[in-house]
């Protein structure tokens, strides 16, 4: 299973940034993560982190950041998962450590990771770590569909991996970007379907 994004400042009711519709998908993420601990099968926490002096910004927030606004910054506890989503006793993130491209483990079957733009594959170790999990099969949710979780998915299919996409565990769907992500194979289910079918592994 790989979580995108779904950190404080971007999920929660009355956030800085609360992307419409995150709240709401919350409890459907969470039942996902509880399944998959249970059926003992890996969890990828990825995030974002955006340096307070804004060199590590998309360019197209730069301007944002130059006129003071601020999000998810190192060391803060709006980059800090959502409670929903983190395992029991989970360490506050260790932002050096991902910054400079690592995994952090946060409990027996989850990690997290920072990626430094839209997709989860790009310039970060995610491909190498699936491979040495054994992995060919990706479960995402997450915040906001048509920026990072879309994108993330297009590069999962690059890379011939089998693509789930849990389609009410993710905000900002519409329906033409599903049907794209099906035109490419990807395969749309529910969450419900999705805890069916990995607890009779």
């Amino acid at each position: 299973m790989v979580t995108i994004d779904t950190q404080n400042d971007n999920s929660l009711s009355g956030s800085k940034a609360e992307v419409a519709g995150t709240p709401e998908i919350l409890p459907a993420m969470r039942r996902l993560a509880e399944a998959y601990r249970q059926a003992q099968l890996p969890i990828v926490h990825v995030i974002r982190l955006y340096k307070e002096d804004g060199t590590n910004v998309d360019i197209c927030r730069r301007d944002g950041f130059e006129k003071g606004s601020t999000l998810v910054l190192p060391n803060t506890a709006g980059a800090e998962l959502v409670n929903e989503i983190k395992p029991l006793q989970s360490p506050l993130l260790d932002s050096e450590l991902l910054l400079e491209g690592h995994f952090q483990q946060l409990g027996p079957y989850d990690w997290a990771m920072y990626k430094p733009r839209w997709g989860a594959f790009y310039q970060t170790r995610l491909e190498e770590f699936l491979t040495q999990q054994k992995v060919d099969t990706l479960v995402f949710a997450g915040c906001n569909f048509p920026n990072c979780p879309r994108t993330s998915m297009y590069e999962a299919s690059e890379r011939d991996l089998r693509v789930v996409m849990a389609v009410d565990a993710i905000s900002g769907v519409y329906d033409k970007g599903v049907e794209e992500l099906k035109n490419i194979g990807v395969a749309v289910l529910s969450s419900g379907d999705i805890i069916r079918q990995i607890t009779h592994l």
